[in-house]
C-alpha cells in the first residue's frame, strides 16, 4: 500500500551516526519503496526555538540538506525543502495553536526535558513547537510519519489537534490523521561514553558520537576508547539490558550490517572487546567515510544545494499552499 510520508530534521550543526541509524538510513529506504511519496523537511523554524547564530544556520542548513543526499535521498525521487521558504507553515502553526489545548501542552515531556528547572526563561516557541510539528504533517496530508520513542507523544498531539480541527468546523476527515511508523530496531542510538544517553549534537565531548562528516582516523580512534565494561562479550540476547555499553554498540553494527541483534552475539560470543571494536570500525569506516566525501563535495557547490532547496519548495509550496487555503477557508478568512 502507498504511503505519503513526511519527516524533518533540525539543522543544528553535525548530524551523526544516531541520527542516520535512527532515522535517515529509514528515510532512504521508505523513499526506495516505488508507491511511496516522500517528503523531507530542513525544519529550519524549529531550530530558531534556541538561540541560533545566523551565519551558521544557513550553512547548517546547507549542511542537512547535503547529509540527506549523501546519505541516499534522491532529489528526483522524494522532496527535500526547507521550511522557513514555505509561510504556510507558520500560518496554520497559528491556527492549529488556536484550536490546541493548554492542558495537551502541559503534558509534553519534550519541552520539560529541554526547558530544565528554569523553564520561565525559555522561549514559547520551545514550548509550543509541537504545534508547528503538527503544523508541518497535516498541510501535506501525510498517511505516516517516521518516529523514533521521543518523538511518539508529539505525534498524538498532531492526531488530536487534526481530530479536534475537522470536529470544530465540521469537516469529516479534512486534516488527514496520520500514523506513526515506528522503526523497531535500532531506532535510538546511545553515546560511546554513556549507554544510558542518547547520542546527540548538544553533548560537549565529540568522542561521545560518530559524526558523518568524520574521517577514518577519528572513527578509529572514537570507538577504540568507546566505553565498554570489563566482562568478555556477551553470550547471549537476554543480559544485554544489564550491559547498556555492550547492547549500544551492537546495535551499532547489527543496524550498518542490516542484521538481528541476537546475530550479532553469536558472531562475537565470547570474543574481546577489542576484537569486536576492530570490526565494528571496519563495518563503520566502509559505511560513514562515502557519505562524509560526499558531504564536503555537495557542501563545496553552494549553487547546487540551493537550487535543490529551492525546486523542493516550489513543490512543497504548491501543495501546502493549496492547503493553508482550504483552512483560510474552513475558519471563515
Amino acid at each position: 500500500m502507498s504511503k505519503k510520508i513526511f519527516s524533518g530534521v533540525q539543522p543544528t550543526g553535525n548530524l551523526h551516526l544516531g541520527n542516520y541509524l535512527g532515522a535517515i538510513k529509514n528515510f532512504v529506504e521508505l523513499q526506495n519503496e516505488k508507491e511511496n511519496e516522500c517528503i523531507f523537511c530542513v525544519v529550519d523554524l524549529h531550530a530558531i526555538t534556541v538561540m541560533q547564530n545566523p551565519k551558521e544556520l544557513k550553512k547548517n542548513i546547507r549542511q542537512t540538506a547535503a547529509t540527506f543526499i549523501a546519505c541516499g535521498i534522491d532529489p528526483s525521487k522524494s522532496i527535500i525543502f526547507n521550511q522557513s521558504m514555505v509561510s504556510a507553515h507558520a500560518e496554520a502553526a497559528w491556527i492549529l495553536s488556536c484550536v490546541s489545548r493548554i492542558g495537551w501542552l502541559n503534558r509534553m515531556t519534550q519541552f520539560k526535558e529541554k526547558a530544565g528547572k528554569d523553564k520561565e526563561k525559555a522561549s514559547i516557541g520551545l514550548y509550543s513547537y509541537p504545534v508547528l510539528m503538527a503544523a508541518d504533517i497535516l498541510l501535506y496530508n501525510a498517511s505516516h510519519v517516521p518516529v523514533g520513542d521521543d518523538q511518539k507523544q508529539h505525534l498524538e498531539l498532531c492526531r488530536d489537534i487534526a481530530q479536534k480541527f475537522n470536529n470544530d468546523f465540521n469537516s469529516p476527515n479534512f486534516l488527514k490523521v496520520p500514523d506513526p511508523l515506528i522503526q523497531k530496531q535500532f531506532s535510538r542510538i546511545m553515546s560511546l561514553k554513556d549507554g544510558m544517553k542518547k547520542m546527540s549534537k548538544s553533548d560537549p565531548s565529540d568522542l561521545s558520537r560518530i559524526n558523518l562528516t568524520d574521517e577514518k582516523e577519528e572513527i578509529l580512534n572514537k570507538i577504540k576508547r568507546a566505553k565498554t565494561d570489563p566482562m568478555a562479550m556477551p553470550d547471549n540476547i537476554h543480559i544485554l539490558s544489564e550491559r547498556p555499553e555492550a547492547e549500544n554498540l551492537l546495535g551499532i553494527y547489527s543496524s550498518l550490517k542490516n542484521q538481528k541483534l541476537e546475530n550479532s552475539v553469536n558472531e562475537f560470543n565470547g570474543k574481546q572487546f577489542s576484537e569486536f571494536k576492530e570490526k565494528l570500525s571496519e563495518v563503520l569506516i566502509e559505511k560513514i567515510q562515502p557519505i562524509s566525501k560526499e558531504i564536503k563535495k555537495l557542501l563545496n557547490d553552494e549553487k547546487y544545494l540551493d537550487e535543490i532547496l529551492l525546486k523542493g519548495f516550489e513543490k512543497a509550496d504548491k501543495i501546502a499552499s493549496k492547503k493553508i487555503k482550504e483552512i483560510k477557508e474552513l475558519v471563515g478568512f
